[in-house]
C-alpha cells in the first residue's frame, strides 16, 4: 500500500490568530499562512501567503500558542503553472481547494479557493 502524503492545519494564537496550512511534498511540508483561515464558501477566497518549507516534525508539533486544527492526508488533483487543485482528507471529511497565483506584485501571495465542485468522498 502506498503511503499518502500528510497535511496539517495549525491554529496560531500569537502574535495574531491565524492558521498555517502545511502539505507534505518532496520530503518537506510546503507551507502557507492563512490570516483568515480556510475559505468556508466558494464565494469567499482567502489570502494564502507562502512561507518557508517546514520539516516533517511539524505534522505533530504543538506548543502553548500553536494547536492542530485539522490533520489527515491530501491529494493532488491537478497542477498548472497558475494553480494547484487538491483535496484535503481531514477529520471532518474531504474538501477540495485551489491555490491560485494571481500574478500580482507579491508572488508569495496566493488565493485559496474552496471549489464549487466538491466531488465524491472516497
Amino acid at each position: 500500500m502506498t503511503r499518502r502524503p500528510a497535511f496539517v492545519l495549525h491554529e496560531h494564537r500569537r502574535p495574531r490568530r491565524h492558521h498555517d496550512l502545511r502539505l507534505e511534498e518532496d520530503g518537506v511540508l510546503r507551507s502557507w499562512a492563512l490570516p483568515k483561515g480556510l475559505p468556508t464558501s466558494p464565494a469567499a477566497d482567502r489570502l494564502a501567503i507562502a512561507v518557508p518549507d517546514h520539516d516533517l516534525a511539524h505534522l505533530t508539533y504543538t506548543d502553548e500558542d500553536k494547536a492542530i486544527a485539522d490533520t489527515g492526508w491530501w491529494e493532488l488533483l491537478d497542477r498548472t503553472g497558475r494553480r494547484t487543485l487538491f483535496a484535503l482528507h481531514g477529520r471532518g471529511g474531504t474538501r477540495r481547494y485551489a491555490l491560485i497565483r494571481t500574478g500580482g506584485p507579491k508572488p508569495e501571495n496566493l488565493l485559496l479557493h474552496l471549489t464549487k465542485d466538491q466531488g465524491q468522498a472516497p
